[in-house]
């Protein structure tokens, strides 16, 4: 028996565009950004001030997080806010799980 072909859908053949591609992934990642800080926000009413005063960040810098005017994040960065809001990173690749932490946190961890 013959298999049909699948037709691709108009979002398939945009992405054979690497420029479409491009521009689409950049989108997205910045996108996810701002879903990650507002699910990691989620049921915390802390102000731009506040967040920012607790993770020892200038306010301008959580405003241009949470607005998408800034789409990169340093690392260090990221794990200040994520720790304002109660949340660590680990990093998991099948059953080996690698928690990354701060300089301040990790010389307290034990491995």
């Amino acid at each position: 028996m013959k298999k049909k072909n699948k037709r691709m859908t108009t979002f398939e053949r945009e992405m054979l565009n690497t420029g479409f591609k491009e521009d689409f992934d950049k989108a997205y990642q910045e996108f996810a950004l701002q879903e990650l800080l507002a699910t990691m926000a989620e049921g915390d009413a802390k102000s731009v001030r506040a967040l920012a005063k607790e993770a020892g960040l200038h306010p301008n810098a959580i405003q241009n997080l949470k607005s998408g005017k800034t789409s990169d994040i340093k690392m260090t960065s990221f794990l200040k806010i994520a720790k304002v809001y109660g949340y660590t990173l680990k990093l998991v690749k099948g059953k080996r799980h690698i928690p990354v932490a701060s300089k301040a946190t990790a010389s307290r961890q034990t491995v």
